[in-house]
């Protein structure tokens, strides 16, 4: 293997079929940040490369003319990531210092954040920098009504970008940014028109990864956007153990999604902790989208982040210093068809009966009774 001065960062393009994945992605292989780009798509066909800008083809390789390199899916897309490191250290392709994956538009994005969150082949060389999702201005909410994927294609991400901004008036606008918010209160929503979008707005991101020790943790966790009392049906309240809540309700067509988060003001015991994250992974895993934390561990003078995507967790990270004077447990959630409460009480069943220094005796006999 050959040996990567940094890894390679992976950005995900996900989007519901007509949402402009395509026109994004002609627009981006034009802009001369995209050279020493390496472009995943399912089929050729499907991007309108234009033959004036293809250098030379291989079966499922084709080089253009700005410096990327555009291949198609083979096989499976951990073969060919690997695929494409090892043709780069060959010196058969230019080398490429970032991958673009464009996912069919059915797809539930999940399996790709899976594969590169839990593959230690794809983890020496490459880190998922970001999921983005195009969402169609025009036809947007009605495709939240009746796709259950769309929804979670806006859950995951980090960036939306509003494509057809030209077509779509600016109440039908707002009413589709609100639900989106309301799905995703962090993301950040990007406006485009007919493709138009700049790299810088894409790329760089570094959020699906607990690794990357230089990014700003209180952006990356957002957590006081899960707070923000702009929904009329928002509700929060302290709990007799000190530990604050609150969330937003999206009950639209059985949509079911819930964006809360939980505080606490107390460390947390770690194996007390790491039970809570098994329980839930466990009773709920398939329905719990998105999670992120900074943990205060009991005994431990910096905070411990986590972050999960459905049942599939990065093993714990930690920080070394903490962001700023709060030293809480924060906590966000994105959740379908979960009350926040049942999630809260996973969390006091062990946090509430478990004491900083519990024996890991008391901590099980807490779990057995908390599940």
């Amino acid at each position: 293997m050959i040996a990567l001065q940094s890894s390679i960062p992976i950005t995900v393009i996900t989007g519901f079929l007509g949402s402009g994945k395509t026109t994004l992605l002609s627009a981006l292989l034009k802009q001369k940040e995209m050279a020493n780009t390496a472009v995943i798509i399912n089929e050729f066909g499907e991007v309108g490369l234009d033959h004036a800008l293809i250098e030379r083809s291989a079966e499922n390789i084709v080089e253009l003319q700005s410096g990327c390199i555009c291949c198609t899916i083979r096989g499976d897309l951990h073969t060919t990531l690997l695929d494409l490191v090892d043709r780069m250290a060959k010196g058969k392709i230019s080398s490429f210092d970032r991958v673009v994956i464009e996912t069919t538009g059915l797809a539930d994005p999940v399996p790709i954040i899976h594969t590169l969150m839990t593959s230690f082949d794809l983890q020496r060389v490459y880190t998922l920098d970001g999921v983005i999702t195009l969402v169609d201005a025009v036809n947007g909410e009605e495709t939240l009504d009746t796709q259950q994927e769309s929804v979670k294609q806006a859950a995951l991400a980090e960036r939306i970008i509003l494509s057809k901004t030209d077509l779509a008036d600016s109440k039908m606008q707002k009413s589709l940014i609100k639900r989106l918010k309301a799905i995703n209160p962090a993301v950040t929503i990007v406006p485009s028109n007919k493709g138009e979008v700049s790299v810088s707005a894409l790329f760089g991101l570094g959020t699906y990864d607990p690794y990357n020790k230089s990014r700003d943790v209180k952006a990356w966790l957002a957590a006081e956007q899960y707070e923000e009392d702009h929904h009329h049906d928002h509700h929060h309240h302290d709990d007799k153990h000190g530990h604050k809540h609150h969330h937003h309700d999206v009950n639209r067509h059985g949509e079911n999604i819930q964006a809360f988060s939980m505080t606490s003001d107390k460390p947390v015991n770690m194996m007390a902790f790491s039970f809570f994250l098994d329980l839930l992974a466990a009773q709920v895993g398939p329905d719990l989208l998105r999670v992120k934390g900074i943990i205060n561990i009991a005994g431990e003078n910096r905070p411990a982040i986590i972050h999960g995507v459905q049942h599939i967790f990065h093993p714990v990270q930690w920080l070394d210093t903490w962001p700023d004077d709060d030293k809480r447990t924060r906590l966000v959630f994105i959740t379908r068809n979960i009350q926040k409460e049942q999630v809260e009480g996973f969390f006091h069943a062990l946090m509430g009966v478990v004491e900083e220094e519990a024996t890991p005796k008391e901590v099980a006999e807490a779990w057995m009774q908390a599940s």
